[in-house]
């Protein structure tokens, strides 16, 4: 695994053997930073379900502001920091520990607010849904931000709030990747036309 642009393009990043993250390939990175384009510089970014903090490191290496990185595996978070201070990137970063199914509670006071969130959610198992829930309850995005979604092709995003509008969808071998946008104009219970 490596930084694919940017300020840090080439280095390598540190990762978990074994299956116990699941880091989104180069290739996949690539293909997702490209669809984001001018979205990355001066982004403030979450990172959910971060594993290895590779798509947050990607981001600040292509210019963007800041990071929070958030995950619930304390072999995780070890493995985020470790690349943080391989690229010197403590003072535009965040790690915070916490189960982000239970809730989003921490970030309620965050400021600014986020504009570019990943979301890497274990495959199958209902987690996007309540995660963006969560998200939606800690007050803690910004208007029109985009919210990329890592999830299997097996599994459909499903949410219920209308502040969320999927504006584009790829498919990578099993893997899907939507982009949502987030509208906090429209109020809860809107039906959308």
């Amino acid at each position: 695994m490596r930084i694919i642009a940017g300020e840090l393009r080439g280095r390598r990043l540190h990762r978990l053997e074994g299956k116990q993250t699941r880091p989104t390939s180069d290739r996949l990175r690539e293909t997702i930073f490209n669809i984001l384009s001018f979205r990355t510089r001066q982004a403030v970014v979450l990172d959910l379900f971060a594993g290895t903090g590779a798509m947050a490191i990607e981001a600040l290496s292509r210019g963007a502001e800041s990071a929070v990185l958030v995950d619930d595996s304390a072999q995780a978070i070890s493995l985020i920091i470790q690349n943080i201070r391989a690229f010197s990137l403590e003072k535009k970063t965040r790690v915070q520990k916490w189960d982000i199914a239970q809730n989003l509670n921490f970030l309620r006071h965050d400021r600014p607010l986020f504009n570019l969130v990943f979301m890497d959610p274990p495959y199958n198992r209902n987690m996007i849904g309540p995660t963006l829930h969560h998200l939606l309850q800690s007050a803690s995005l910004a208007a029109q931000a985009c919210i990329v979604v890592e999830h299997s092709v097996l599994e459909p995003i499903c949410f219920d709030h209308p502040e969320f509008e999927l504006y584009d969808q790829r498919t990578y071998g099993k893997t899907k990747v939507s982009f949502l946008s987030f509208n906090p104009s429209w109020p809860l219970g809107h039906d959308q036309a």
